[in-house]
Order: structure tokens, then C-alpha cells, then sequence
């Protein structure tokens, strides 16, 4: 598996180099820096509110490693998204899309967050269920796996 944020940096330097490998694709609007500043800030609220949920909880980040969970977060964002750091790194990656402003670099969103969705997080999944069981289960049908 490759960590979630090696990815996130993979797709965004292609979506870059998408971008400038044809330029011609690119579409201008007004308000595109703006918004891709305001999306950003929304990436960075959730992805902290991740983390720090898992901070207060005192269990690990490592994507690679969720067998070494020692509790199931459930509460603040974790009430709305099963994922909110991969959830605030698919949005980041909007943000680069509309700051390009390229048609084609919003497929790498769409990569991204498929790659996510059907590669790492399974995996996550079933290490998650083996520790916390019947909860776990629980918690995955009353709260969605991205929004």
C-alpha cells in the first residue's frame, strides 16, 4: 500500500504536470484563486479536526498500521465522515484543481479519491472490525465512509 499522503502528492504533481503539459485546456474564471483558497481552508478544518480527534483519543494516525488502533473514535467529525484526513486530502486536492483551473486535473481527484476508497480504506476497514468488532460495524452503518 502507499501512505495516503505519498498519493496525495503523487496525484497532485500529475495533475500539475497535466496542467502544463497542455495549457490550452486550462480554463479561467473569475474567483478561482478565491476558491481555492476557501476549499483549502476547508481541507485544513477537517483534516486537523481528524487528527486531533485522534490525539485526544490517544491512538495512532498510521494509515498502514490501523491494527495498532487502540480506540474507535467516534465522536466530532467522526460523527459525519468515517475518513475526515482523507476527506480534507481529496478536497485539497480540489483546491489544486480549481487553483489550476484545468478540466483534466479534477480527474485526479476522482483518482485519488477512488484509489482511497477502494485500495487503502478496505484494508483499514477489516483491521478496524478484527479489534473493535460488533462496534465497529455499528459505527460503519450509522455514518457514512467519506461525507
Amino acid at each position: 500500500r502507499v501512505p495516503p499522503v505519498v498519493l496525495f502528492v503523487i496525484v497532485a504533481l500529475l495533475m500539475w504536470a497535466v496542467a502544463a503539459w497542455l495549457p490550452s485546456w486550462r480554463i479561467a474564471f473569475a474567483g478561482r484563486t478565491v476558491a481555492a483558497i476557501l476549499l483549502l481552508l476547508a481541507a485544513g478544518a477537517i483534516g486537523i479536526a481528524g487528527v486531533r480527534a485522534f490525539g485526544r483519543a490517544r491512538t495512532t494516525v498510521d494509515p498502514l498500521r490501523p491494527h495498532r488502533a487502540s480506540a474507535l473514535v467516534t465522536s466530532g467529525i467522526y460523527r459525519r465522515t468515517r475518513n475526515p484526513m482523507y476527506v480534507a486530502l481529496a478536497i485539497a486536492l480540489l483546491a489544486w484543481a480549481v487553483w489550476l483551473g484545468h478540466v483534466l486535473a479534477t480527474f485526479g481527484v476522482v483518482a485519488y479519491v477512488g484509489w482511497m476508497d477502494r485500495l487503502q480504506i478496505p484494508a483499514e476497514e477489516r483491521a478496524l472490525r478484527a479489534l473493535f468488532g460488533d462496534e465497529f460495524v455499528h459505527y460503519c452503518s450509522e455514518v457514512r465512509r467519506w461525507l
